[in-house]
């Protein structure tokens, strides 16, 4: 389990300072501030990035456009983006609408106004519509993650940390190291979200990821994970986990 990451681009230092406190404030980590164009790639493409908060004009350059309209030349590195800027011109607005931004938040921002904005950047960018509005156990995933709201907080949940995935009733419970987590999607749903051939169906009940394997008890229909978990093997599902796992006899 670890903080949704956001990257900020902003040449105010007291405005980007301010955006870290809100953000950290809010169970968010900030893994840089940019001040420029060259900054903000650099920082881009060399940091674990969720999500990028971006101010139009740096250095009184609409640099921030520039920035954005680079990132979404390549679908397979882009995050998602939202503008937050003081810049009020309809004719920047209009430029800035074609790099198809996730947001466009004006200053003096509203914390939770700003708090939305993320979440709902999140969730237009994995085409996951209105999951952050739902009553009970919200979550979308991508990049190897799922980003799972619990309490009021967006909590990220890397899929190499999950031990296995239980049935809860209509719902399905992540189990990792650090805690567990309900979100709204099925065990057959959840194998279909996670790109990962480590995860495999092992019961109706339980998903398991086979790097979190101790021991097998074959015999016994048993499976030993980390931390002296034990889930169950059932019939229709055992012989697909023995040619899975490779075991050598």
């Amino acid at each position: 389990m670890s903080k949704i990451q956001i990257l900020i681009i902003e040449d105010e230092l007291f405005e980007a300072q301010k955006i870290k406190l809100t953000l950290e404030k809010n169970n968010f980590e900030v893994v840089g501030i940019a001040t420029n164009l060259e900054e903000a790639l650099g920082l881009y493409y060399s940091k674990d990035v969720d999500i990028v908060i971006i101010d139009v004009f740096l250095n009184n350059e609409p640099e921030g456009i520039t920035f954005a309209e680079t990132i979404i030349k390549n679908k397979k590195t882009l995050k998602p983006f939202l503008f937050l800027t003081s810049a009020t011109s309809r004719s920047i607005f209009e430029t800035a609408k074609l790099t198809n931004p996730y947001s466009y938040l004006l200053k003096p921002f509203n914390e939770l106004e700003l708090k939305y904005a993320l979440e709902l950047a999140l969730e237009k960018f994995t085409g996951d519509t209105n999951v952050f509005s739902k009553d009970e156990f919200p979550s979308v995933y991508f990049n190897k993650s799922f980003f799972i709201k619990k309490n009021n907080t967006l909590i990220k949940v890397l899929v190499d940390n999950i031990q296995y995935v239980a049935v809860e009733g209509r719902y399905s419970n992540i189990i990792t190291l650090n805690g567990s987590f309900i979100v709204q999607l099925s065990l057959n749903q959840l194998l279909k979200e996670i790109p990962s051939p480590d995860f495999i169906r092992v019961h109706r009940n339980y998903i398991i990821n086979l790097n979190k394997i101790e021991k097998v008890f074959l015999l016994d229909n048993l499976i030993l994970l980390e931390d002296d978990i034990k889930v169950t093997i059932s019939r229709q599902y055992k012989q697909e986990f023995v040619n899975r796992y490779q075991i050598l006899i």
